[in-house]
């Protein structure tokens, strides 16, 4: 099993209505899978860390250093897995679909099966704010200045659900699962569902 959390600093994030940033929910559910795969023997790899897969305990501790200090591009670089591997990927994954596919298409035609998991803040979802608001790009200079934010709500609703409609055929065209999770949500039900998906019994 091959793990992969975003360390780009839009997983940063934290609204008012979660206790969690993005980041430390993606690792805690990458770690979360990697403990389960070990406990059935598997071996388990971060895709992008300099030391390769292994099943022993002590490889969760060296995949968890490599999260916390890790970062990088918001998408994963290729990386030479066997062929009938299985990846993780958590992130925000609100990079462009055409990005996103350069990304993890090379990986299933090289015989990955892979599980994406885009992980939200409920902020991002919901576009909770109302009156004059500066949005500022996490990641670079862009700002954008609303009188009315409540105004974009339903643009925004909309523009969303287009996005993970494309990273959904996305996936499925290449066999890939996707899985949306918000960071106001308990991890415990996405880890069953993962789990389940990657025994086939979901």
């Amino acid at each position: 099993l091959w793990l992969w959390a975003s360390p780009h600093v839009s997983m940063t994030f934290r609204s008012q209505l979660a206790q969690t940033t993005k980041r430390d929910r993606a690792d805690l559910v990458a770690l979360a899978i990697g403990a389960l795969a070990i406990r059935a023997h598997e071996r388990v790899g971060a895709i992008g860390a300099p030391h390769g897969p292994d099943h022993s305990r002590g490889q969760l501790v060296r995949i968890a250093e490599w999260l916390m200090l890790h970062d990088g591009p918001p998408l994963p670089a290729f990386t030479r897995m066997p062929r009938f591997s299985s990846a993780v990927l958590v992130g925000d994954f609100f990079d462009p679909p055409d990005a996103i596919a350069r990304a993890i298409t090379p990986m299933a035609e090289a015989g990955v099966s892979g599980h994406l998991v885009q992980v939200v803040d409920p902020a991002e979802e919901t576009l909770p704010y109302a009156g004059r608001v500066e949005f500022q790009e996490v990641a670079g200079p862009l700002r954008f200045l609303s009188s009315k934010t409540e105004t974009l709500r339903d643009a925004y609703g909309a523009r969303l659900e287009v996005h993970r409609g494309a990273l959904r055929d996305l996936c499925r065209s290449i066999g890939w699962t996707f899985t949306v999770h918000r960071t106001d949500k308990p991890p415990a039900r996405l880890l069953m569902m993962l789990h389940a998906l990657m025994s086939g019994t979901w």
